[in-house]
């Protein structure tokens, strides 16, 4: 007897397929809007939520998480508001940053908390200023931002990440397996077995109709969903 296609299994939900909620214990966000003044950076934490550390804050007798800034330490002092200084790790609005300032975690509208930029390394630069504030994206890409939408000063922490080799192929294996909701190694479907996949078994690539039906189970319908028609126009 087989196994469920692989399909099947990802519509399930089990837990191989999923992420676990532990992951997500840290929300990253900023304080509300018009709150400023000095805050102080209690413990820099490692979520597997995220690519970067998080810097756990204490403001005015509340506690906040953020991602934490390049060169960020622990104890440090930061300020949050319009009053902050050009420095690494302090949060303010985009309208007071000088042309050529390095920022990451932007809201997309005021108040909107942290959305853009924010994995390990990255950063954005704010390259126009008037009415909008156009900032060039990590992407090279430039996007515009309303003067009061806030950011952090800095890059985002960890940028050696990604350099640090597997050196071994066993790392890579549980690497890639560990990568949630994917599935890996990509296999052609017709490779496969009948009992894995509608297009599986026969001797080579011996390819079978690619018209799933119309009321086919989740796991079954793949291929084309219902097409009108098939092949060339004649």
């Amino acid at each position: 007897m087989g196994k469920r296609i692989i399909q099947q299994a990802r519509g399930h939900g089990s837990p191989v397929y999923r992420t676990r909620k532990k992951a997500f214990r840290i929300s990253v966000s900023y304080p509300p809007l018009k709150e400023e003044g000095s805050a102080k950076v209690v413990k820099l934490l490692n979520s597997t939520a995220y690519t970067a550390p998080i810097a756990k804050i204490s403001f005015n007798g509340k506690i906040f998480y953020n991602i934490a800034a390049e060169g960020l330490t622990e104890g440090e002092e930061i300020m949050i508001g319009k009053n902050a200084p050009i420095k690494a790790g302090n949060i303010t609005y985009l309208e007071n940053l000088p042309i050529g300032t390095e920022v990451f975690n932007i809201e997309t509208f005021p108040g909107s908390g942290g959305k853009l930029v924010r994995s390990s390394g990255t950063c954005a630069k704010v390259i126009r200023k008037g009415e909008i504030i156009t900032l060039l994206m990590p992407s090279k890409k430039e996007k515009e931002f309303h003067p009061n939408a806030r950011a952090t000063i800095g890059k985002v922490a960890g940028s050696g990440r990604i350099e640090k080799p597997f050196v071994k192929a066993g790392k890579k294996f549980y690497k890639m397996k560990a990568r949630g909701g994917k599935v890996w190694p990509r296999t052609s479907a017709v490779k496969m077995n009948a009992v894995d996949h509608p297009f599986g078994s026969g001797r080579g690539k011996r390819i079978k109709s690619k018209i799933a039906k119309r009321h086919a189970p989740p796991g079954a319908k793949v291929g084309h969903i219902r097409p009108r028609r098939t092949g060339r126009k004649k």
